[in-house]
């Protein structure tokens, strides 16, 4: 029995030991593992702290160095803008093209005795009217100035031939340009016509001094200065100057740089170009100065205008006929557009143009010129236009200047060269909004010895007063064409169709 207690002792001393044994060896391994992973964590510390050294080390070089620029890209909306060059540029354009049929109303006129040739009364045509194209972009200067530029182009071998201009602009103090464009004069009241370059266009009477087919109160002044005012509380106001850049002490020269007279009477001549006529007599003027305020409040648009004309030459506008007179010829104007609940939009427009002549019986530019017009929505996307422009009688006439109906030549004096331009038109906007389609007929209706013409102010192929036979520099051969009739009734029927990107 004591053997029996003592050898059961003994096995339980022995595994007892054995199993101290075996706890002994586990704690032992523990610790060596625990010491592995602190010397793995002690060395994952240096590198991390030396890693974050190296970048605290590089961040001062890389705030130092430029950002990348981002690449060109498409700007969202509706405009067809890019993003370049840390600026932007928009390609923009206008397409205008009309079927018309018109007629000079002078089928019957009689030159030396004889029926005038050439093919008077109706004629169809396809005019492209005012079609541009152009490129404009801006980039900041600094947190308030932009350079800013456009090239706009209406002829095909003529880059910027239309408003064209490099300058700064501040949102704060206005703008400032240097280049090509429209008068403040001749922009102050653009809106208020809705027959622009169609054969109805109201610049056939408002802003023509002469009746001629040119409004020269309605002028791109092809190289200027001009400053652009911000828009304070609804009120805007432009200012403009043209240099005369003309040697000649008659302003008879072509402006240096330039191929066309400044009274706009001729294309091509002095400057290398073939052209009539070679000199400038009838209308070209030194400096030009030109001047608009605006105010705008919601249906509200009103404006008054001024422009100036120094040293204007006219031929037969002086004591004795046929000699060329130098005189300063000026306009003002005031315009209202007011927009109705109804969706009607009236257009008025009082306009005085005055040349100080010496002579009151050879001066045929001084007139009060009156114009109304009317739209009328009639859908979202038609519009019903009216218009009627009236010019009065001025004080004279040149000798000869103009032949009536019968072809007998006009007298100096005062006389009844009144017209009217009568206008009326549909006009449809497309789901687009950008393409339009338009119905117009125009009926200018001249006075005994007036002898203004349609489509004066932009329209491509205007109606004008002179015979089918009559082009720049004379008749054709054998043709009985003579000078510039009178009295005629030109009238046109235009259906014309435009886009805009």
């Amino acid at each position: 029995m004591t053997f029996q207690k003592t050898s059961v002792a003994l096995a339980v001393s022995l595994a007892l030991g054995c199993v101290g044994n075996a706890h002994a060896d586990q704690a032992s391994d523990m610790q060596a593992k625990l010491d592995a992973l602190q010397k793995e964590i002690q060395e994952l510390q240096a590198q991390i702290g030396a890693l974050r050294k190296k970048q605290e080390q590089a961040a001062p070089a890389a705030a130092a160095a430029p950002a990348k620029a981002p690449a060109n890209e498409v700007k969202p909306g509706k405009e067809l803008v890019f993003k370049a060059g840390g600026g932007e540029v928009q390609l923009y354009g206008h397409a205008d093209v009309s079927l018309d049929d018109q007629t000079n109303g002078m089928t019957g006129f009689i030159h030396n005795g004889l029926p005038v040739t050439g093919h008077n009364g109706w004629v169809p045509d396809v005019s492209s009217n005012l079609s541009f194209f152009g490129v404009r972009g801006n980039r900041a200067v600094s947190d308030d100035l932009k350079g800013v530029f456009q090239f706009e182009t209406v002829q095909k071998f003529e880059l910027g031939s239309r408003n064209s201009f490099v300058g700064l602009q501040s949102e704060e103090y206005g703008a400032i340009k240097l280049g090509k464009t429209d008068t403040p004069y001749k922009t102050a009241t653009a809106r208020l016509d809705p027959f622009a370059s169609t054969p109805g266009d109201y610049n056939a009477i408002m802003g023509n001094s002469g009746g001629d087919n040119r409004s020269e109160f309605d002028f791109r002044a092809p190289h200027s200065v001009w400053y652009e005012s911000p828009n304070i509380q609804g009120v805007r106001a432009n200012f403009l100057v043209s240099p005369g850049q003309n040697r000649s002490t008659d302003t008879g020269l072509y402006a240096q740089g330039e191929p066309d007279c400044s009274g706009g009477n001729s294309t091509g001549g002095l400057n290398g170009n073939a052209g009539q006529p070679t000199s400038c007599e009838d209308g070209s003027f030194a400096t030009l100065y030109s001047f608009d305020l605006t105010y705008e409040s919601g249906p509200l648009y009103a404006t008054v205008a001024y422009e100036l004309h120094k040293d204007v030459n006219r031929i037969g506008d002086e004591i004795v006929p046929g000699t060329i007179g130098i005189r300063d010829e000026s306009a003002y104007k005031l315009g209202v557009q007011y927009t109705f609940p109804t969706k009607t939009t009236l257009n008025v427009e009082v306009e005085r143009l005055q040349r100080d002549a010496i002579t009151d019986s050879l001066d045929e530019r001084t007139h009060t010129a009156t114009w109304l017009a009317l739209t009328q929505g009639l859908t979202p996307f038609d519009d019903l236009n009216v218009g009627w422009a009236h010019v009065g009688r001025t004080p004279g006439q040149p000798v000869e200047g103009v032949e009536d109906k019968f072809g007998n030549p006009a007298p100096a004096g005062s006389s009844n060269n009144e017209a009217n331009l009568y206008t009326i038109g549909l006009k449809h906007r497309f789901v687009d909004k950008r393409t339009t389609a338009y119905l117009t007929y125009s009926s200018l209706v001249n006075g005994y010895w007036a002898h203004y013409s349609l489509g004066a102010g932009g329209h491509g192929l205007p109606t004008r007063n002179y015979v089918g036979d009559k082009f720049i520099g004379g008749c054709q051969t054998g043709g009985n064409c003579g000078p510039p009739f009178s009295g005629n009734n030109a009238e046109a029927v235009s259906f014309g169709l435009t886009y805009d990107f």
